[in-house]
């Protein structure tokens, strides 16, 4: 008592962090254990980092099979972090490869890295494509609530392609960056689809508070000078094409992970 250095937990912290947090750091827990990586002070990882290595681990059987040079891996699942993070963080860059159970990268890209991740769920009510990989990273949530994720690689679609339709039968949602980048994939994804009498439907923001300029740090896709930025009117519902039309004319967009997915999902009635 009175040293400045400790911390004690107050009424009801116990029950605020087994409501808040448990469920996660078991998560993480056995995430380390299974991974043989150390989980002490003596390595330290951002949250961000932490959600990688995950997924790394538990979808490294995927990423092996077309496994990329070090800075595609790196710009890929490190998002907005750069090709070089990886290279400037060795602490970091070692424990993906001990997960990939690799000891170095290849010198060069494969011609067709295809790749197609999925987040099993037991009793699954829905899929939902997503265009980037961060909802995939602690699926917990989502398996609570029975969806399935899948990543098919942004602009790589064509393994949707080989799906057959015996495995399209549960409700197909395509959660996705509003701006000109991620919409127009999702008519090529929804064109896909409609070629195997299949429906999808695009997951939209509840407001467009969360709107950022075109402009901002690591963003490339901006609005072409075009009716609709050229994008497919008919793909949207009208509520659709007109949050559209104001990111356009404010000349912003909307990341993904700004977005809650289980909110939406809510808010538009197709969970409870």
């Amino acid at each position: 008592m009175g040293n400045p250095k400790i911390l004690e937990a107050k009424y009801g912290f116990k029950e605020y962090y087994e409501k808040e947090f448990l469920d996660y750091f078991e998560y993480y827990s056995n995430f380390f254990q299974k991974a043989g990586l150390e989980s002490n002070a003596h390595k330290t990882y951002n949250e961000d980092d932490l959600k990688s290595l995950a997924f790394i681990f538990y979808q490294k059987d995927e990423l092996k099979k077309n496994l990329t040079t070090e800075y595609t891996f790196s710009a890929r699942v490190f998002k907005g972090k750069g090709a070089k993070y990886l290279t400037n963080r060795p602490s970091l860059r070692n424990a993906v490869l001990q997960l990939l159970e690799i000891d170095e990268f290849p010198e060069k890209d494969p011609k067709n890295a295809q790749w197609r991740f999925v987040v099993d769920c037991e009793n699954s009510k829905m899929i939902v494509i997503c265009e980037n990989l961060a909802c995939l990273k602690v699926p917990y949530e989502y398996k609570q609530n029975n969806i399935e994720l899948w990543h098919v690689g942004g602009n790589n679609t064509n393994p949707l392609k080989a799906i057959p339709s015996t495995k399209l039968k549960l409700p197909l949602f395509y959660f996705c960056d509003w701006d000109h980048h991620g919409l127009s994939i999702f008519s090529r994804v929804k064109s896909i689809f409609q070629e195997k009498d299949k429906s999808i439907t695009l997951i939209e923001p509840i407001s467009l508070s969360e709107a950022l300029p075109v402009d901002s740090p690591h963003h490339y896709s901006k609005w072409r000078k075009k009716e609709f930025s050229g994008l497919k009117k008919d793909d949207f519902s009208e509520q659709q094409q007109n949050k559209i039309c104001s990111l356009i004319n404010d000349n912003n967009w909307v990341e993904e992970e700004s977005m809650d997915l289980l909110s939406s999902l809510r808010k538009f009635g197709f969970i409870q």
